[in-house]
């Protein structure tokens, strides 16, 4: 088979789905793209057995069909050099000798079997399905994903959940430490189901998902999990396993109610904590009087900071203490000029939300505190 492409546009398209290859793969087959040619689209396939990405493309001066298996390190080492131009395949069908030809030269590869490469999972008639905002997936998945675990004894843990109900799509993420939950309203006639989506699906999709415009379709059964993008198409493996009750470690009553600008305060705590234990990394937020006192120090070496910003305070003072790096991850990854952060005690968690929340969108990041003698 031949074809002619994009030099361009076909390293854009692999290198979005490269990254679902292992740098370790337990099939050599998996070291390649699956490059299947069906009229003048040209699909390209990449997968671990866990997660599957596909992407397709037009191309030009088609003569004949079928497929083959390409190394993908070399190839994208190969297109990465070269600016925008057509390139000519030529697939050998008998002994997949491939030839590339550009202007100047040519590159020379061999392939293998295309019908070797892992089947495309396949999901059960009993799926499930809805369609959800591609931004609105975009938000939830880049608001939650800093939260995800890497607990091998708690796999469940290293996902994204997802709960979907007639009322609210609810996207949650939690390492035990903190917990972010990203709300927003169910598509007419959704149903009552849920889902947890892999670390690396979620990153995946968080890549890709910027760029795309539309609605994304999303299918599930008991094992896989579908992805249908306009310019991609992701399958994914569950992970078993029930999720832990977010809900239920939420705190309701607050009467502590703090506002402050977001960027003064996550700059204050940034550099206060370069003088925190590097065993324990706490810093103590005092708050009383429109004030935030931050504070740290390290005692086996005899250092200490503090600083103090301006903030907006209803309900009684408090002093509680946080993990620097984990406070640090939340004001990062709140997108907000002001921060809400609603407390009740020092012992227990502290809610981070931004003060302005959007009309369809509610972000709320809940953050475990340390004890003040740590």
């Amino acid at each position: 088979m031949k074809f002619v492409a994009s030099s361009t546009a076909l390293l854009s398209h692999l290198q979005a789905i490269s990254r679902v290859i292992n740098s370790k793969n337990t099939l050599a087959i998996l070291d390649n793209f699956l490059f299947k040619l069906e009229g003048t689209t040209l699909t390209l396939t990449a997968s671990d057995l866990e997660t599957t990405m596909i992407t397709s493309m037009e191309v030009v001066d088609v003569d004949g069909e079928g497929s083959v298996a390409i190394t993908a390190k070399l190839l994208l080492d190969t297109l990465r050099e070269f600016s925008e131009q057509p390139l000519t395949f030529d697939i050998d069908d008998e002994n997949l000798a491939l030839v590339i030809s550009s202007d100047n030269g040519t590159y020379n590869f061999i392939g293998q079997k295309g019908d070797e490469y892992p089947r495309i999972p396949s999901l059960s008639e009993s799926t499930n399905t809805f369609s959800i905002d591609a931004s609105v997936l975009s938000n939830g998945i880049q608001t939650t994903f800093f939260a995800t675990a890497d607990d091998e004894l708690r796999p469940v843990m290293n996902g994204i959940f997802f709960d979907i109900t007639a009322e609210h799509t609810t996207i949650v993420a939690t390492d035990a430490h903190k917990l972010v939950r990203f709300q927003t309203e169910s598509p007419e006639g959704s149903a009552n189901f849920s889902f947890i989506l892999a670390k690396k699906a979620a990153g995946l999709l968080k890549n890709i998902l910027p760029k795309e415009t539309g609605d994304v379709a999303v299918s599930f059964d008991e094992k896989n999990i579908c992805f249908k993008l306009q310019n991609y198409t992701l399958f994914a493996r569950q992970i078993e396993g029930r999720y832990p009750n977010y809900s239920g470690v939420i705190p309701v009553n607050n009467p502590i109610r703090v506002i402050a600008d977001r960027t003064t305060l996550l700059n204050a705590v940034k550099r206060v904590s370069v003088f925190s234990n590097q065993g324990t990394s706490l810093v103590k937020l005092h708050i009383a009087s429109n004030q935030i006192n931050i504070s740290a120090q390290d005692i086996d070496f005899s250092i200490s900071a503090e600083e103090t910003i301006a903030c907006q305070f209803e309900g009684d003072k408090i002093e509680i203490g946080f993990k620097s790096s984990f406070l640090i991850d939340i004001l990062n990854n709140l997108s907000a000029t002001e921060v809400t952060i609603e407390l009740s005690e020092p012992s227990r968690a502290g809610l981070f939300l931004p003060f302005d929340q959007g009309e369809n969108e509610n972000v709320l990041m809940l953050l475990m505190p340390m004890l003040l003698n740590s």
